[in-house]
């Protein structure tokens, strides 16, 4: 018995409606970081892009001419954007909070996205993407360490004397060498002890 007009219907998939403008670049740029997370700069192509958004090729040329055209509007779409610092109540606590944050970008997506942006290109191709990472993760992440420990010098649980750019050096450089060299991911306790261990005691006042 052939089926039902009702039950062919049923079984009949639904058309996807076709996308365009923001909701369609939003999807390439999204497919752009998936395709950096997992396979990596090198293995990054404009099919492979155009496949994950499940658009054409053609589409993802018309807005980005270029691989690297793509890749920076990607991450600049795609990194968190680091704004403002609460105030925990103290230098300890603030330091714990801020570099779980920054913990937790540089293992999302986009963290991993951007990665592979900076191990595998070339010097040519990464000055493309610098601008981005200047504006995006270096200065913003800066002015928040620096915002943290000026609140503690007038909370007064940081020594009033703290000065120059080294300060402000120590837990990225860490964050970065244990990260790159060690394999670290930088779990809860490796940052209380990096706060309590180094921060801490570098940054206490004198009479303490």
């Amino acid at each position: 018995m052939p089926p039902s007009r009702w039950t062919a219907a049923a079984e009949t998939p639904p058309v996807s409606l076709r996308r365009r403008g923001p909701v369609l670049e939003r999807a390439i740029l999204d497919a752009a970081l998936e395709q950096l997370s997992t396979v990596g700069w090198n293995g990054l192509t404009m099919e492979g892009v155009a496949a994950g958004a499940q658009t054409g090729k053609a589409a993802v040329y018309r807005r980005w001419p270029s691989k690297e055209d793509l890749v920076a509007d990607a991450l600049q779409a795609g990194l968190p954007t680091l704004d403002e610092v609460a105030d925990h109540g103290s230098i300890r606590e603030d330091l714990f909070q801020l570099c779980r944050r920054v913990r937790d970008a540089m293992y999302s997506r986009s963290g991993f996205a951007l990665r592979a942006v900076l191990h595998e290109c070339d010097n040519s191709s990464a000055e493309r993407f610098h601008g981005v990472i200047v504006r995006q993760v270096v200065e913003p992440s800066n002015r928040l360490f620096r915002e943290v420990v000026h609140r503690g010098v007038r909370r007064g649980d940081v020594r009033p004397d703290i000065s120059g750019d080294l300060i402000f050096d120590v837990i990225p450089g860490l964050m970065m060498y244990r990260a790159k060299v060690c394999g670290s991911e930088w779990p809860d306790l490796d940052i209380s002890e990096m706060i309590d261990q180094v921060m801490v005691p570098l940054l206490r006042p004198r009479n303490d």
